[in-house]
This record gives structure tokens, C-alpha cells and sequence, in this order.
């Protein structure tokens, strides 16, 4: 496992070059590309031992990594990128530098990340309807991302930043039980 100053120095580089006024790359084109190349990666247990193993030259795994951005069309940065981590030997750190430059890319673009749980699978309108109402609340641009905790008996619980909303039934009844517990 690699350390996550590592990690955060990787993806704060990457950062720095995706969100520059020359890059000619979008970051969330970005963000896709890399996901698709690690989900490519987590496919493949021959390509993870080729591109972790030492006993694989660096030409040869520059040369792999280089076929394949060609094959799925990467953007010369994301493609040149992968390239320095392998040539570091960080490959196999390319899942966390990943979601670490996903939420480096949030905060430089103004995003905040909302966490929402709700105890059923929302509808697409209640979570439109939910992102919006999140970002009225924390006055700024939100990310959400859903999923589902049938421990919350119903309701929904939103993390954003911080800050927690819970309006779950469990979260109410817990509310109950503490005022009950006062009297």
C-alpha cells in the first residue's frame, strides 16, 4: 500500500496540469479516462501482474501502457501520466491516486461532496430534486453520491462536508429516545 501523501502528491500534480487554461483536456473527461483505464486494469489479472511485477521491464510496461491509451483513445496527459506512475513503480497505487484526484478535482472546481443514504433505491426525480435542495443548504456546488442503507428504516441521511442532515426514521426515533430519556 502506498502512503497517502504519495498518493495525494500524484493526484495534486495530475491536478495542476488537467485544470491549467492550456491542458485541452476537460477534468471530467479526465476522471472518466482514468477510471476506465483502472477498471481495465481490475479486469485483467495479467495486465496488474505485468504492470506490478519487477520482473517486467519498464520499456515493456511503457510500451503496454502506450498501446492501450492508443486503444482506448487517451488524452496525452492521462496517457503520459500513467506512463510516470509505472515509471515510479506506483502502479500499483493507481486505484487510490484515482479517488484521490477525484476529490482534489472537486475542491479546486468548487464542488462539494454530498454522501446521501436513504433506506430504498431513490428515484432519478428525488434525487434531482435531493442534490438541488443540498445545494441550496450548503450554499455552494454539490456532488452527490446515493446509496442505500436499509439499517435508516426510512428517510435519507446526507453528509456534505461536515456537516450531517438526518432525516431518517432510525435518526428520529434515536432523537425520541434521548428526549424520553431526559424526562
Amino acid at each position: 500500500m502506498t502512503s497517502t501523501a504519495v498518493v495525494n502528491r500524484y493526484a495534486n500534480a495530475l491536478a495542476d496540469v488537467v485544470v491549467s487554461p492550456s491542458a485541452g483536456i476537460e477534468a471530467p473527461v479526465a476522471i472518466e479516462q482514468l477510471r476506465s483505464f483502472g477498471a481495465m486494469v481490475d479486469s485483467s489479472h495479467e495486465l496488474r501482474i505485468v504492470l506490478a511485477s519487477p520482473a517486467v521491464s519498464s520499456a515493456r510496461k511503457r510500451l503496454v501502457i502506450r498501446r492501450l491509451a492508443d486503444t482506448m483513445n487517451l488524452h496525452r496527459i492521462i496517457r503520459n501520466f500513467l506512463l510516470v506512475l509505472t515509471d515510479h513503480r506506483r502502479a500499483d497505487a493507481l486505484k487510490e491516486v484515482i479517488d484521490a484526484f477525484d476529490i482534489v478535482l472537486d475542491e479546486r472546481l468548487g464542488y462539494l461532496r454530498a454522501d446521501v443514504s436513504s433506506a430504498t433505491e431513490l428515484a432519478e426525480a428525488q434525487k434531482s430534486q435531493l442534490a438541488v435542495e443540498l445545494e441550496r443548504l450548503a450554499a455552494s456546488k454539490v456532488r452527490t453520491k446515493f446509496s442505500v442503507d436499509p439499517s435508516l428504516i426510512g428517510g435519507v441521511t446526507a453528509k456534505v462536508g461536515s456537516k450531517v442532515y438526518d432525516g431518517s426514521v432510525r435518526g428520529q426515533l434515536a432523537v425520541l429516545r434521548q428526549r424520553l430519556q431526559v424526562n
